[in-house]
């Protein structure tokens, strides 16, 4: 048997697979809600995805599971936690949305020249040696969240590398030291699909899980879903719906564009193109709490949203409630309702974010095709994949195939390939995807509502770059 965790933001999944791929049992437990101290500030209880893990571990009955052959851990990222000598974390992690970093990102774009975003590891680690010294000087280790974990789990430090050009997006020795900080608070990288160590002792302690189970070196939650959706063949993209929205696609070749983040891919030989958009399910939750929603089901959100007629009443909503990253890479850009009116309603208004998703797709994927990729299918995967309603809404906007994996977890899936892979079962991380991923639904787009989201489309993007400056003077301090 397999065992597979992926730390959310607000959830963390557990699944048992069998050696053949197949998900055998499944577990999720809700994380606390991450605090928002400051606009640009996401926070996160490092110590609630140990206790999460555990109890997932409980809920998938591994004590009498019998023989657990590997342990495979996932998570949301970019996300930092500094923790002590013992483990301990220092402080709350910065989570994947956290943008308060961004004179550090300018300082660090400077000196190695490549864009780089608030919300990745280094910049945030930065902000630890430039705000918070005490915490820095006590620090042992900088850890992502699936990372920490394995520490946990084993005592055995990494970074997680999924392709080798990730290291640019991460941390490097140079770099870190041209920084004025010491590399040995970054742990060494560690290819993913590889066995890092075992259990410990007092890693089962923590989790439940036996002594001894090999850890099995895994990624951020966007990477392994590629995988998960078998987005290992050009033209295939993967796009990983939840608080936020990542699109991944798998190309032959590289691109230089600093609109898109361009890395290998996982399946040795490729390349991934990458976009990510920072609120995305997080935008429809924010609306259905600020309208007194709250305690709506998901699915009686859709059903009401169907009321409202595609294109919202000619109602748009800009989704960039945390910032923006591809293709904006804007920290100042901020959500808008535009062309609000006396004949709309909330039925309307809901629409009008779920489908700003959409359009925040398909600003991706043209940015995408401009460079001369193609774009076949869009593979969907985490929750909101399980509605029929946004699946077809995605689908009409973009205007290509929506296809769902049979296993809606595809960073569970993803997980069991990597360890699939470890132990020898596959010759690659691509032929596992290929073998045990299976397409359970396909949304083809509707031809009628072409010319409407066309045009929709072309107004959301005029709406951003006529608002870029009034978001830059809203985001100015207060004078």
């Amino acid at each position: 048997m397999l065992l597979a965790f992926d730390v959310g933001t607000s959830l963390l999944k557990g699944g048992l697979f069998d050696r053949g791929g197949a998900l055998v049992a499944r577990a999720e437990v809700p994380l606390a809600l991450t605090s928002h101290p400051d606009p640009l500030w996401h926070e996160s209880d490092a110590r609630g995805w140990v206790a999460g893990l555990a109890e997932a571990t409980a809920r998938l009955g591994v004590a009498g599971a019998g023989r657990i052959d590997a342990v495979v851990v996932s998570g949301n990222g970019p996300t930092l936690v500094p923790v002590d000598g013992a483990g301990a974390p220092l402080a709350p992690a910065l989570t994947w949305m956290d943008r308060r970093g961004v004179e550090e990102a300018r300082i660090i774009s400077e000196k190695c020249g490549t864009p780089i975003d608030p919300t990745f590891y280094l910049p945030k680690a930065f902000w630890f040696f430039r705000n918070m010294p005490r915490v820095y000087a006590e620090a042992r280790y900088f850890f992502s969240c699936p990372e920490y974990i394995a520490y946990v789990l084993s005592g055995v430090p990494v970074t997680y590398l999924p392709a080798p050009q990730f290291t640019r997006y991460i941390w490097e020795p140079a770099l870190i030291c041209s920084l004025g900080m010491d590399p040995a608070k970054f742990p060494p990288f560690m290819p993913s699909g590889k066995i890092l160590g075992t259990v410990s002792a007092a890693g089962a302690a923590a989790s439940g899980i036996p002594a001894g189970t090999p850890v099995v070196a895994a990624g951020p939650d966007f990477i392994v879903s590629l995988l998960g959706t078998a987005t290992v063949f050009p033209g295939r993209a993967c796009v990983r719906s939840g608080t936020s929205e990542g699109i991944n696609l798998c190309s032959r070749t590289p691109v230089q564009d600093r609109r898109l983040l361009c890395l290998g891919h996982i399946a040795e030989g490729y390349w991934n193109v990458s976009g990510m958009i920072s609120t995305s399910g997080k935008a429809l939750e924010w609306f259905k709490n600020a309208a007194g929603r709250g305690e709506m089901s998901y699915e009686s959100l859709f059903s009401e949203m169907e009321n409202a007629a595609p294109g919202a009443n000619r109602l748009l909503f800009l989704p960039y409630l945390a910032g923006e990253r591809a293709p904006l890479w804007d920290p100042n850009a901020r959500g808008a309702f535009i062309g609000l009116t006396l004949n709309h309603g909330t039925a309307d208004m809901m629409r009008a974010v779920a489908e700003s998703i959409g359009y925040a797709i398909r600003d991706v994927v043209e940015v995408m095709e401009e460079t001369g990729l193609s774009v076949h299918d869009l593979r969907i995967t985490g929750r909101p994949s399980r509605s029929p309603v946004w699946n077809q809404m995605k689908a009409d906007i973009v205007g290509r195939r929506i296809l769902v994996p049979a296993t809606a977890d595809s960073d569970l899936a993803g997980d069991a390939c990597l360890a699939l892979r470890a132990l020898g079962d596959y010759g690659s991380v691509a032929e596992a995807s290929e073998a045990i991923v299976k397409i359970g639904a396909v949304f083809e787009p509707h031809v009628e509502s072409k010319g409407l989201y066309d045009e929709m489309f072309t107004l959301y993007r005029e709406s951003y770059r006529g608002l870029k400056s009034v978001f830059e003077k809203l985001s100015l301090p207060r004078s």
